[in-house]
Order: C-alpha cells, then sequence, then structure tokens
C-alpha cells in the first residue's frame, strides 16, 4: 500500500525514465527505484536502449546487497512484462529475488502485457498496487500510450511563423524566421521522435536534411510524402545517408537506406485525399514508428489539423514581418497550453485534449 511519502520514490523513477527519451522506441521510457529498510533507496536504473535491459533489471543489479531486495520495495513506472521479448520477464526476476511489494505507475496497454504482469506477481504473493502519480507517467510516455490505444504514432507539428503570419516567402521561398535558439531547440527535439514528416513543397523549396546536426542523439526516420516522385536525385532526403520513407503513387524500387511505399493518393489538383494520411499513419504504425515531427508544409499541417489528428502543435512566432508569402495554417488553435521565449521567438505550445 503506497504511504504519503511514497510519490517522492515514484518521481524519482519517472525522472530515470525521462533520460531514455529518443532510445527506447518502440519500447516505452521505464524507471525503477529499489526501497529498501528504512525508506533508503539501495537502488535505481531505467531503460537505457531499445533491446538493452528493462529499468527493473538495471534497478535490481545495481542493489550491493542482495539480500536486502527480500525486505525492499520496488517502484516502477509502468507494469513489469510477463512475457519474453528481447529480455526475459521482468515479473519472473522480480519474484525470483524475493521481493515482498512493487508499487506501479501505470499499468502497461501493451496487449502483450496487459494485466498478465501484474497477475503474475499477485499470484505470486507479492503486494502490487497500482496508479501513483498515474497522469505524470501518462505525460511521460504519451507517445508509448498514443500508440498502443490509438493505433498511430504520437503526433507534433512544429512550424516557425512571421509576426504578420506566414511560414514562406512568395512561391514557398525558403526564409529563415526563426533565430539560432529556436532552430537549436528544434534539432533536439529531431532527436526525441521516432520519424520527421515533411510534404512535397517543403521537401522541393527548402531542400532539407531533415536530421539533427546541432544536438547529439539518435537520427529520426526522414518521411516525405512526393506523389509523383518530382524530388531531383541530387536532394539531400534521397541522400540514403538515413533511414528514409517516400510515400508516393508510383512504383520505384526500393534502396538501402531509401524506402518507396506506394499509397493511393487524390488526382491532380484535387485537395489531399481523406484516405492519404490515414493510410500514412497506418504504415508507420506497422513500422513501429511511435512518433512523428511534422515540420510542414502547409498543406500536410493543415491536413492534419482539419483532421483532428494531431496531439501537440508547436509554433515559433517570430517578430520579423514578411508582409507577403504562404500563410502558416489558421485554423481556429486557441488554448495554448504553455508560452515561453525562445531566444527573440516566442514558443507557443497546443496540447489535443
Amino acid at each position: 500500500m503506497p504511504l504519503p511519502d511514497d510519490s517522492l520514490y515514484m518521481r524519482r523513477a519517472l525522472d530515470l525514465a525521462a533520460l531514455g527519451t529518443g532510445y527506447t522506441c518502440p519500447n516505452p521510457l521505464v524507471g525503477c527505484v529499489v526501497v529498501g529498510p528504512g525508506g533508503t533507496i539501495i537502488g535505481e536504473g531505467y531503460h537505457q536502449q531499445y533491446g538493452g535491459p528493462h529499468a527493473e533489471v538495471n534497478a535490481l543489479a545495481s542493489v550491493a546487497d542482495q539480500e536486502l531486495l527480500r525486505q525492499s520495495r520496488v517502484f516502477v513506472t509502468l507494469e513489469p512484462c510477463a512475457h519474453h521479448g528481447k529480455t526475459p520477464p521482468c515479473a519472473d526476476l522480480l519474484i525470483a529475488k524475493g521481493v515482498p511489494e512493487v508499487i506501479v505507475c501505470n499499468d502497461d496497454p501493451n496487449p502483450l502485457v496487459g494485466g498478465k504482469g501484474l497477475a503474475k506477481l499477485r499470484a505470486a504473493g507479492i503486494q502490487v498496487s497500482t496508479g501513483l502519480l498515474a497522469e505524470e507517467g501518462r505525460q511521460l510516455n504519451r507517445r508509448f500510450f498514443t500508440f498502443q490505444e490509438k493505433s498511430r504514432p504520437y503526433l507534433v507539428l512544429k512550424w516557425a511563423e512571421s509576426a504578420d503570419g506566414f511560414l514562406a516567402g512568395p512561391h514557398f521561398q525558403a526564409v529563415q524566421i526563426s533565430g539560432p535558439q529556436a532552430q537549436l531547440l528544434t534539432h533536439q527535439w529531431r532527436t526525441e521522435e521516432a520519424g520527421i514528416l515533411v510534404g512535397t513543397r517543403t521537401a522541393l523549396h527548402d531542400n532539407p536534411r531533415l536530421n539533427s546536426r546541432e544536438w547529439p542523439g539518435p537520427q529520426p526516420t526522414r518521411l516525405v510524402i512526393d506523389k509523383n516522385l518530382c524530388l531531383p536525385p541530387s536532394h539531400h532526403v534521397l541522400d540514403g545517408s538515413q533511414p528514409t520513407i517516400i510515400y508516393t503513387h508510383r512504383a520505384r524500387t526500393s534502396q538501402p537506406n531509401l524506402t518507396y511505399v506506394t499509397l493511393p493518393f487524390a488526382p491532380a489538383g484535387a485537395p489531399p485525399s481523406p484516405d492519404l494520411l490515414p493510410a500514412v499513419l497506418a504504415d508507420l504504425h506497422h513500422r513501429a514508428i511511435q512518433s512523428v515531427l511534422v515540420e510542414g508544409g502547409p498543406t500536410v499541417l493543415s491536413a492534419l489539423i482539419n483532421s483532428n489528428v494531431w496531439d501537440e502543435i508547436r509554433v515559433f512566432r517570430s517578430p520579423r514581418r514578411l508582409e507577403r508569402g504562404i500563410a502558416a495554417p489558421r485554423m481556429g488553435l486557441r488554448g495554448w497550453q504553455s508560452r515561453e521565449k525562445v531566444g527573440p521567438d516566442d514558443l507557443f505550445t497546443y496540447l489535443n485534449r
């Protein structure tokens, strides 16, 4: 049974779990804290990388005196797994170590786990409680929960707009709108999401690399909608330097680090097909791409907003004025969750409740 001060231990476990951001996908972020007799933390760990040991394994291994585990309480941010995946079941390890009590933040929505871990622990006589700091746990693992519950990636829409509401110059002319601090933060965000998506015009006119060059961390899978395969071979997204998926309606043979996926599209000149983006998202779910940073352009952004298929929107608003150009999405967004200064720019964050 959780005690009044137990939230401190669980919050520590959540802080540990966050250290794995960007590295554990498609696994969730998980932290674990072992509290010995007298309320002292005697071990802790987190899931550091996909395919590596889980949080419980690292935490239990860090306890110097293994006999103390039989008198300890284990705090873990997500239900211990009960199935064999890349690693053995963590529930079995907790049972084998003789842990008498386990406190869990969130149940695991993955059908492979789905209560089986908790049931196994209880069947072994371990005292189990759940729901401690549950909302904070869901926020930490919002990508994982969205992926499991909605069968699509967690979608973060991002753009930069001028003070007068433009995100590009006339005829999609590339213009640097946000300041260097915003650019650095964007590169950090790229390391935190599994994929980064742009449409044809953004890829064609901006010729972006869609990687993180200014922040250390894993590189996202590049995702480009190019229905007519009009991108020239010299463009960065076709250079094969990192995994890239091109969504098109024309068949083309895939190459190393460059996968072509054929999907149905609307006829030329017609508005985006309502079946397009769901098809893209379904394919990404099939490929276990858990989250996507959508960086442009207005067609893709507006389609997702109009369909109400998004989870976060992050907008950098620059003090610079363009006077004319391509308008940023204006879809009645209101009630921003937060506003902060990033260099000369204002960053507005919206959450889709």
